[in-house]
């Protein structure tokens, strides 16, 4: 049986959880052993995606005022507050050893830690693209990249999360929305800690993750250390990652869809300029149904509370995927709810309403 590398850094600053996998992917060949690495930060951080824009998606200056570091991946997906309560995992693999497409990339490789759950008593299932979830709620996240000849797939065993922490991390619009993404979290997401009752012990859950890879991946794991060759690409790492230009590196864009919760879950705001004012919209979505909804704006209405419940009325709408022909439907929906409740907003009507919730509607 073809070995697999266990290099478990155990409790290292943050800088270095991030660097160690890197530099094994770095210097990578084609006939190398696939290693995975184990690792916990030993104090907090913010890791952000390769693509995210840090001005435009992380309270900087909030972060730095707590003495959080901001740490740039080489790797995609959103911004994410990181502790000791999470055990990081990182499968580094030569590329002609892994699959090549990118969904068979997190099935493939979230086999054994969907069996490490399980072994533990949590029922965990393969949420795609890359989420795992437990009777509907996020209990982590993966993420994969092509870095030089290696393919990686990082992810981690959330024991515990500080979602209030998280919450205050990010740059959102406002105080309102800021506590409708931490209201959301509790209700979407879940830990080891949730599910358990308490954290189970790092090792009982590395001694169970090594034996799944073993029994799902056919790959004998053998503890290791880094190499001479990796430890010289961890230095030109360390240098990388805590250099400004690639941590705030320009022209990165904001995806314009709000946070995503869990998969299929997204916090999201929409604007819209009707002739009677500025409409916006603050959307719970789950699964392209409305869970939530508030609206607010410069607009006029009568009576005072009529848009409040509005937006009582639409939870539980079907919102319009794609089709022109399900968009007509809930601005019929819209417009018989507003009917009903016999709204007076001058200059406001259903399709107004319809546009603001467009404008930020998320599309897998």
């Amino acid at each position: 049986m073809k070995r697999i590398r266990v290099i478990d850094a155990g409790y290292v600053e943050p800088l270095e959880s991030m660097a160690i996998f890197h530099a094994v992917a770095e210097v990578m060949k084609a006939d190398d052993d696939p290693v995975v690495t184990l690792v916990n930060p030993t104090r907090p951080f913010v890791s952000v995606g390769l693509h995210q824009d840090i001005e435009q998606e992380v309270d900087a200056a909030w972060c730095d005022s707590h003495s959080l570091p901001v740490i740039r991946r080489d790797v995609g997906g959103g911004a994410v507050y990181l502790n000791r309560d999470q055990m990081f995992f990182h499968f580094v693999y030569p590329y002609r050893l892994a699959p090549a497409r990118v969904e068979a990339i997190y099935a493939h490789f979230m086999a054994p830690v969907l069996a490490t759950y399980q072994a533990l008593g949590v029922p965990a299932v393969f949420r795609p693209v890359n989420d795992i979830h437990v009777n509907g709620r996020k209990i982590g996240g993966t993420g994969s990249a092509r870095i030089h000849d290696a393919t990686v797939m990082v992810g981690s065993f959330m024991f515990d999360f500080d979602m209030d922490t998280m919450a205050q991390c990010l740059r959102v619009s406002s105080e309102k929305f800021r506590d409708k993404l931490r209201q959301g979290m509790r209700d979407y997401m879940t830990t080891l800690t949730r599910e358990l009752g308490q954290a189970p012990e790092r090792e009982r859950v590395k001694e169970r993750f090594l034996a799944a890879i073993e029994t799902h991946l056919g790959l004998r794991p053998e503890a290791s250390e880094l190499t001479p060759r990796e430890r010289e690409a961890l230095v030109g790492v360390r240098a990388l990652l805590q250099d400004p230009e690639w941590t705030h590196q320009k022209g990165r864009r904001m995806v314009n869809t709000g946070v995503k919760i869990a998969a299929g879950t997204y916090l999201v705001e929409g604007v819209h300029k009707a002739p009677g004012g500025l409409i916006r919209s603050r959307m719970l979505t789950r699964d392209y149904v409305l869970e939530d909804i508030e609206f607010s704006g410069d607009f006029t209405v009568f009576p005072a509370d009529g848009v409040q419940r509005l937006g009582e009325r639409l939870r539980g709408a079907v919102l319009p995927a794609s089709s022109e022909a399900d968009a007509a439907k809930l601005q019929a929906h819209i417009a018989a709810e507003m009917a009903d409740l016999e709204l007076d907003i001058p200059g406001v009507g259903a399709a107004d309403f319809l546009s603001a919730m467009m404008q930020g509607l998320h599309h897998e």
